[in-house]
């Protein structure tokens, strides 16, 4: 079945009542570049009624421009891989606020891994500030203000999220160290880069998604989630229609019900357009311009 052209997530016969989209690799190239296809193609997901919520790793300092490039001022939007949840209503203050934050403490966490990697590059999320870090990350991985501090002072203090970065090691590689060493107390995912993101126990994308989907009073079998990380895999089991992008990793397409273009191809906007349009009143639509691959 061809979820483009029916409107309807692959299993469950439901229509789509809210869209979860991942950020980079998703809806932006991983040089940021959004281009005006999936800016057009969002535009009018959230201008047919359906609820777009981002659901991303970005703190909530690197989401709120990506929510202005986007033109999206209200509804939710999900930082910090579920740490962070924020409203967004523009007669806020600020336009948006902290709705729901997660924390742990990073302390037993950090030392195994600091005790394992010593030339690692370690950070802490100030949530809408910044980062406290060890040293300089990669340039542009980091946004907010940054605050370099010795590797002492980001342990025994509540964190929504901490970042691990080994330039140095390969994806594959650093995923194998971190399995090998055993993290417990916390959840983490591995990038795309040798980079670790640890999250309280239990809290992911999906968890963050599923209070927004009780708030709006959507099924589960309404929602469509789009990623193409590891860090969407809880988020891909959450949704009731679930579609990767071309570029994922094998064990990303997998997970997902359907595989859609590589960001470089504008994939989220084939997938929104073919929504969005397939829900237009009037005849069927006509033969779909991209493929899915059922999974």
């Amino acid at each position: 079945m061809s979820a483009a052209r029916s409107g309807k997530a692959a299993r469950s016969g439901q229509p789509v009542r809210l869209a979860a989209l991942d950020v980079d690799g998703t809806v932006v190239d991983h040089d940021d570049r959004l281009s005006e296809r999936v800016r057009t193609a969002v535009a009018r997901t959230a201008a047919a009624g359906i609820h777009v919520v981002i659901a991303t790793g970005r703190s909530m300092h690197g989401t709120l421009p990506l929510l202005d490039r986007l033109g999206l001022g209200t509804g939710w939007a999900v930082c910090s891989n579920g740490a962070v949840l924020l409203r967004l209503d523009p007669a806020l203050e600020l336009g948006y606020e902290v709705a729901h934050a997660e924390t742990f403490d990073p302390t037993a966490a950090l030392r195994l891994l600091q005790a394992h990697l010593p030339t690692a590059l370690y950070a802490v999320e100030e949530v809408g500030a910044g980062y406290r870090l060890t040293a300089p990350f990669p340039p542009d991985e980091l946004s907010g203000d940054l605050h370099f501090v010795p590797f002492a002072e980001l342990l025994d203090r509540p964190a929504t999220r901490v970042i691990v970065r080994s330039p140095a090691h390969s994806s594959e590689d650093f995923m194998q160290l971190i399995e090998k060493v055993g993290l417990h107390g916390v959840n983490y995912a591995v990038g795309w880069t040798a980079w670790l993101d640890l999250a309280p126990d239990g809290v992911s994308k999906a968890s963050a998604l599923e209070k927004v989907r009780a708030a709006l009073g959507v099924s589960r079998a309404e929602t469509l989630a789009v990623g193409d990380g590891r860090n969407d895999l809880e988020m891909f089991a959450w949704a009731g229609w679930s579609v990767a992008m071309g570029q994922a990793s094998p064990e990303v397409l997998r997970a997902a019900s359907e595989v859609t273009g590589p960001v470089d191809e504008d994939g989220l906007a084939l997938v929104l357009e073919a929504l969005v349009d397939s829900a237009r009143p009037g005849p069927p639509a006509g033969p779909a311009d991209w493929s899915l691959t059922g999974r």
